[in-house]
């Protein structure tokens, strides 16, 4: 066998010493994909994000955009929520991923029949207020690429959906190395995106600590092309007073059962939903406790929108947050759970229906944010500690 010209002994895979083998699977989707894009040449597609995009998500679907861009299929990327983490804000600013936001109000505006096909990068709809949207308009679901726990059955032209896999921003690294685009450390572009992949693919492993063999070959693919002083600029953002503010709330208020630190943190602003789990990976790092669960009502002003949201952080590795989110909160009049979860990390959202809305008085607030902590940590402990139904106060 051909030695590769370093010298190093390393098994040559391919053009580079590092490049993942792929197994016949793999192989079949990258061909699936490229036939897909094939034909939908000259198509416009719309790639739909979760309603706050992570790192993950980002990175995956600009990289998505610049594949399909050389089959001549042209991607907008679109979200509904908001960008409130300040490592995800420093990585659209820095990089410039081409990021636009449709709220659902701003959505029902467009003209749709611009578009061909919807792609769901990171997600499955679930997660998007805009999947409602496009499916008043039938829009067909041309692609689905994810590496969450399957959802609804959508029917979608291509799907690629890998449970084990620990980040997105891998599967589509991973098409990159199959030679659907081949990035040019001479394009600012494609240094800006695979550093936008570094910052997704290590987010999602818990820098690199959770990666498996797959996570690592993609980084050493994209070591080849990223840039470290601007991955460190992204990850060296501060923290905002709002999130600080949220971490100082789960502090006071977290009960301790069992290694599970359970808080609630009341009523946050829709933008600043996003220090819910920066809380959760804050008291998820206390001593003797290996899971945490931060939880709050988010609401937004202008749309008189209200929704529990919380997250989960665990350092336990026979705990699958899926399960245990799934069985703790269990599923809607439509069968659909209000949350779900990848290796070592989850998030659910409960509706609050006719109880929703914010323009009340301070008292009334007071006391319907008592009985949704109430039960928030009741179905918890339920599962925390068996023999105690009620959390004590």
């Amino acid at each position: 066998m051909a030695k590769p010209s370093n010298g190093f002994g390393y098994e040559q895979r391919g053009r580079f010493p590092y490049d993942a083998v792929r197994s016949p699977e793999q192989e079949q989707k990258v061909e699936a994909l490229r036939k897909s894009l094939e034909k939908h040449q000259g198509d416009r597609q719309l790639v739909i994000l979760q309603d706050f995009p992570d790192p993950d998500a980002l990175s995956s679907a600009w990289a998505y955009k610049l594949i399909a861009q050389k089959y001549e299929v042209n991607c907008d990327i679109v979200y509904a929520g908001t960008l409130s983490h300040q490592e995800n804000i420093a990585l659209v600013k820095l990089t410039g991923i081409p990021l636009q936001r449709w709220t659902p109000t701003i959505a029902k505006t467009k003209d749709l029949s611009h578009y061909k096909g919807c792609v769901f990068i990171d997600n499955q709809g679930t997660t998007s207020q805009l999947f409602s949207v496009v499916q008043q308009a039938n829009l067909p679901i041309t692609v689905i690429i994810d590496h969450h726990s399957m959802q609804d059955d959508l029917n979608a032209e291509f799907v690629d959906i890998r449970t084990n896999t620990r980040a997105t921003a891998t599967i589509l690294t991973q098409y990159l190395q199959a030679g659907m685009l081949r990035f040019d450390s001479s394009s600012s572009e494609h240094v800006k995106c695979a550093t936008a992949l570094m910052h997704g693919l290590r987010s999602d492993t818990n820098r690199l600590m959770q990666a498996q063999e797959e996570d690592f070959l993609a980084a050493a693919y994209l070591s080849r092309f990223y840039d470290g002083q601007l991955l460190n600029t992204v990850l060296q953002s501060s923290r905002s007073r709002q999130v600080m503010d949220v971490i100082e709330r789960s502090l006071k208020n977290r009960i301790v059962q069992n290694n599970f630190s359970i808080a609630g943190v009341g009523y946050l602003r829709y933008d600043d939903r996003d220090a819910i789990p920066q809380a959760a990976d804050f008291l998820v790092t206390e001593d003797n406790v290996h899971t945490a669960v931060v939880y709050g009502i988010v609401h937004d002003d202008d749309d008189e929108l209200e929704l529990v949201v919380g997250s989960l952080r665990t350092n336990k590795i026979t705990l699958d947050p899926d399960e245990f989110i799934k069985e703790a909160f269990g599923q809607d009049a439509q069968g659909r759970f209000f949350g779900g979860g990848r290796s070592q990390a989850g998030g659910f959202e409960i509706p609050m229906g006719f109880l929703s809305g914010f323009a009340e008085s301070g008292e009334y607030a007071k006391m319907k944010w008592s009985v949704f902590d109430t039960q928030i940590k009741q179905k918890l402990l339920r599962l925390v500690n068996p023999e105690q139904n009620y959390p004590q106060e």
